[in-house]
């Protein structure tokens, strides 16, 4: 009798041992926001229209005033610019090896908002 307890023991522990080492990628399932068709990355990119909503969205919460988070000012033009020039905008919010992910405690950008800043900067950061 122990024996059949023992063996029915040890069956459900690796029954619960196996179902809780569930992993799946969201995104890859259900198509979720980061594999959505991306539209805004044809043409010029406009800094007005497309990059400061989502660098207000993602980043000027943290990044300006008086004490900005990691000392990383932006908020206008020339701050964010600089960002983009020397690589920290994009390594950021890319999560590119070397440079801390951003935006801290929030979900990372969409691939398609991603590229759309990506596209910015490769067309010459305009003040448009």
């Amino acid at each position: 009798m122990n024996i059949k307890f023992s063996i029915l023991g040890i069956l459900i522990v690796s029954v619960l041992f196996v179902s809780s080492c569930y992993y799946d990628k969201e995104d890859l399932l259900y198509g979720g926001a980061n594999s959505a068709p991306c539209t805004d990355t044809t043409g010029v990119i406009s800094y007005t229209q497309k990059i400061v909503p989502m660098l207000q969205q993602y980043c000027y919460s943290c990044h300006t005033g008086s004490f900005p988070s990691g000392n990383q000012v932006m908020g206008t033009y020339a701050t964010d610019k600089a960002m983009a020039q020397n690589g920290k905008l994009y390594g950021t919010i890319n999560h590119a090896a070397g440079y801390s992910p951003m935006p801290k405690g929030m979900a990372k950008m969409s691939n398609c908002q991603i590229a759309t800043i990506k596209k910015w900067v490769d067309s010459g950061m305009l003040n448009n």
